[in-house]
């Protein structure tokens, strides 16, 4: 499996030109609007992720329950940080928009690198006849949406105390919590069970092979738990360096 596959490219790129005139366009006319309105877009997304969910939980009950689709994947986060930050107002709220922007960042990157292990080219190619093909690809493009709106129209200044803290402990619980229930369930959540990388999942295999599946699955999960660390961290190190071009004198982007 490449990282990218034709279908990918002819739907991905248009849709990425899109994201970014249409932050562009917001910007020019929302950046210096009252928050209330600025925040609009990311409540409208947010309401609509947890909706696109909703549709899927209905359909997967209705059909006979897969357990692959109980919420502790990753991309899962954002069924619930997206609309967090776009509805939280209490104290933590420059935290939570932190993490939901280092998250977004995530998975706007690993689509720009991977993103035929985000999404199938089946997932694509089959968009309007299948409702979990249709909410798969709906509902990632809508987060990386999220994440080109969220610097574009300030939603959030990075930096503030203990936000990278409350992040590397939020990645942290995200991993055991994912793991836990992966184990339990015999689920490959979020990859913690098996590797969705062929090439990797065939090192796991015969790391077992060697050393036993216990030791094996020690070391492939802590692997990931570092490469996911590792990966929300330097995406959000990426996130603030955007945010430091788009917010240089507050000028909002020329049309």
């Amino acid at each position: 499996m490449g990282l990218w596959s034709v279908t990918h490219a002819k739907t991905l790129i248009p849709a990425l030109a899109v994201m970014v005139l249409l932050g562009i366009v917001l910007r020019r006319y929302l950046l210096h609007k009252e928050e209330k309105w600025r925040i609009l877009p990311l409540q409208i997304i947010g309401s609509l992720l947890v909706l696109l969910e909703i549709g899927k939980q209905a359909l997967s009950l209705y059909r006979g329950y897969d357990l692959y689709h109980l919420p502790f994947h990753f991309c899962s986060l954002f069924i619930f940080m997206v609309p967090l930050m776009a509805f939280y107002k209490g104290h933590y709220r420059q935290q939570i928009r932190g993490i939901t922007a280092a998250i977004c960042a995530s998975l706007f990157l690993m689509m720009i690198i991977y993103p035929c292990l985000i999404y199938s080219e089946w997932d694509v190619k089959n968009y309007f006849t299948d409702y979990f093909s249709f909410h798969t690809v709906t509902f990632h493009n809508l987060v990386m949406l999220a994440f080109v709106l969220i610097p574009a129209l300030d939603i959030h200044t990075p930096g503030s105390k203990g936000e990278i803290k409350a992040l590397l402990w939020f990645v942290g619980c995200f991993c055991l919590v994912s793991i836990t229930m992966a184990y339990l369930l015999k689920t490959n959540f979020a990859g913690f069970y098996t590797c969705n990388v062929p090439f990797f999942e065939g090192v796991r295999l015969a790391i077992m092979d060697s050393v036993g599946y216990v030791a094996a699955q020690a070391v492939y999960v802590s692997v990931l738990v570092v490469l996911n660390y590792a990966f929300v961290y330097g995406a959000y190190w990426a996130y603030r360096g955007i945010w430091r071009l788009l917010t240089k004198n507050k000028k909002p982007i020329c049309v």
